[in-house]
C-alpha cells in the first residue's frame, strides 16, 4: 500500500516547463487522484487531456484538471495558443496501491436496497450530477486547503469498500470521524451549489463550487449551517458531522472532484 503521507514529505510539488519556451507551468502531483494547476505566459485557445477538455479561464491563462483513482501510467496533455502554435507534454502518472477496506455492521437497507427506493437514488444522483456540472470560472483552488474538521482518519481514498461481505464501489473520499455535532469548516472559499439534509446513501449532503470543474463534497451530514447559493469564505462553518446515510458511526466523508473525476483530498493537505 502507499504510505501517502511518507510520499507527500518525499515528493515535492511538481512544476513542470511546458514546451521549449516554458510558456506553461504545471503544479500539482502527477499522481492517480492528484489535481493540476496549469498557468500559461501565453494565451490559450484551447486544452485537453487524453483528448477530455479542460475549461479556460477567462483570462485565457488559467487551467486545472485531475487524474482519476485508476489514471493510466502515462497521460498526455495538449495546449493550443492563440498564436496557433500546438504544444503536447507526456506526463508519467505516479500508479497507486488501495486497500481493502472491510465495514461490517451496516444496515442491510443500503447494502441490498430494496426495490422501494430505486427511484429515489436515481434522483439523489441526478442532482449531485447536475450540480457538479454547473461549472464557474471560480479560482478558488488556487488557496492553500486547510483540513475541514478535526477527527480521527477512519478511511482514505481508494479503498475498495466490502459492506457486510459484499463488495462494492471503492471509496473516493477522507473520512475524519468524529462525534456528532463536531463542526465542518470550508477548506477552500467557494459558493454553495447542493444542500440537502436527506439523500439516501450520503445522509446530509453539502457541495461546495470552487471553480472551473473543481467541487468538494461533505458527507453523512447532522446540521448544515449554510444554503444553495450562499457565498462562503475559507474556515466558515458549512456544517456538523453526523451519522446520516449509510454509516456505521459519525464522521464526515470529505471528497473533491474535477467534474465527475474523484481526486484525493489528502493530496492537497499540507504536510
Amino acid at each position: 500500500m502507499l504510505n501517502i503521507f511518507a510520499k507527500i514529505l518525499v515528493q515535492t510539488i511538481v512544476v513542470a516547463a511546458f514546451a521549449a519556451n516554458g510558456s506553461v507551468s504545471l503544479r500539482g502531483q502527477h499522481i492517480q487522484g492528484g489535481m493540476i494547476v496549469g498557468e500559461s505566459k501565453e494565451s490559450i485557445k484551447s486544452a485537453s487531456i487524453d483528448g477530455v477538455k479542460i475549461p479556460i479561464h477567462p483570462s485565457k491563462t488559467l487551467f486545472v484538471y485531475g487524474y482519476g483513482r485508476d489514471a493510466k501510467a502515462q497521460s498526455t496533455l495538449t495546449v493550443t495558443f492563440d498564436s496557433g502554435a500546438t504544444h503536447q507534454q507526456q506526463v508519467i502518472v505516479e500508479q497507486r496501491e488501495y486497500d481493502i477496506d472491510r465495514v461490517n455492521g451496516v444496515a442491510q437497507k443500503y447494502v441490498s436496497p430494496p426495490e422501494s427506493v430505486l427511484q429515489r437514488i436515481r434522483n439523489d444522483s441526478a442532482m449531485i450530477k447536475k450540480a457538479r456540472n454547473n461549472s464557474s470560472f471560480r479560482t478558488d483552488f488556487k488557496e492553500t486547503v486547510i483540513k475541514p474538521a478535526q477527527g480521527r482518519i477512519s478511511g482514505v481514498y481508494g479503498s475498495q469498500r466490502v459492506f457486510n461481505g459484499v463488495p462494492k464501489r471503492p471509496h473516493f473520499g477522507l473520512d475524519i470521524a468524529a462525534p456528532t455535532g463536531t463542526s465542518i469548516i470550508a477548506p477552500w472559499s467557494g459558493k454553495v451549489i447542493l444542500a440537502e439534509a436527506d439523500l439516501y446513501y450520503s445522509g446530509g449532503t453539502l457541495i461546495l463550487d470552487h471553480g472551473m470543474g473543481i467541487t468538494s463534497t461533505y458527507i453523512h451530514l447532522s446540521k448544515l449551517h449554510v444554503e444553495v447559493g450562499q457565498e462562503i469564505k475559507q474556515g466558515d462553518l458549512i456544517a456538523e458531522i453526523g451519522a446520516t446515510g449509510r454509516v456505521t458511526g459519525p464522521h464526515l466523508d470529505w471528497r473533491i472532484n474535477w467534474f465527475s473525476r474523484r481526486l484525493d483530498p489528502q493530496l492537497l493537505l499540507p504536510e
